[in-house]
């Protein structure tokens, strides 16, 4: 259990470098809380006392504004940062040193049985406000930008962004533009720039045939 702890610790110093000594982490982390926290609720959860599982893990959410659900598992290596509003649902998976950012939702697209949340890979960054919705998994080291609604697969080392999510990299080559999570492009406000330009063309090459008409 301790070794875990450290490990816990670790994580957040290797992540964020605002970190700045071991009891600020332990103090001031609420992402770290929300973690010790579920492990306490699955552990009570797998023993079926679900009404105290869920119990906890709702003072959690009271006091660090992180929702997550006690059935969900957890790999090892999870950083979240800042963390208000995550919420991961029941039946998410989460593999080994995934990072989310606050806001992140791990949910279920409707009220169907059994699986319904998503699967998420090792190594996985989900930025800030991103919506993974559905029971699909997100392949290893892939990244999802800022404010994407992910609704299908996600293949291994690429990079999704946009409403509803697309994938911009993969396998190291450009589908689009790969940047810094919070740096990637929005495929949807290109295209609306590409129309722009386009229209501006269209607008002065008229412009001069009706010039050229006039001068006619």
């Amino acid at each position: 259990m301790f070794a875990r702890i450290k490990n816990d610790i670790r994580v957040v110093f290797e992540r964020d470098p605002a970190a700045k000594n071991v009891l600020e982490v332990i103090l001031c982390y609420p992402g770290l809380h929300a973690i010790w926290a579920h492990r306490i609720a699955h552990w009570f959860y797998h023993r079926r006392l679900y009404t105290l599982a869920r119990l906890i893990s709702q003072i959690a959410r009271h006091f660090t504004g992180i929702e997550i659900h006690p059935g969900a598992e957890i790999g090892d290596g999870l950083f979240i940062d800042h963390g208000m509003g995550v919420v991961i649902g029941e039946t998410a998976e989460i593999g080994r040193n995934v990072t989310l950012y606050q806001g992140v939702t791990l949910g279920g697209t409707g009220k169907e049985k059994g699986k319904r949340h998503p699967t998420i890979g090792d190594n996985v960054i989900i930025a800030a406000g991103a919506k993974v919705l559905g029971s699909f998994k997100v392949g290893e080291n892939a990244k999802i930008g800022a404010g994407a609604v992910v609704l299908r697969e996600v293949p291994p080392n690429s990079t999704v962004v946009g409403v509803p999510g697309r994938v911009v990299v993969q396998d190291g080559v450009r589908v689009g533009i790969d940047l810094d999570h919070d740096k990637i492009p929005d495929p949807v406000a290109r295209m609306f720039e590409c129309l722009q330009r386009k229209v501006m063309e269209l607008e002065e090459r008229l412009a001069r045939l009706e010039g050229e008409s006039h001068g006619a």
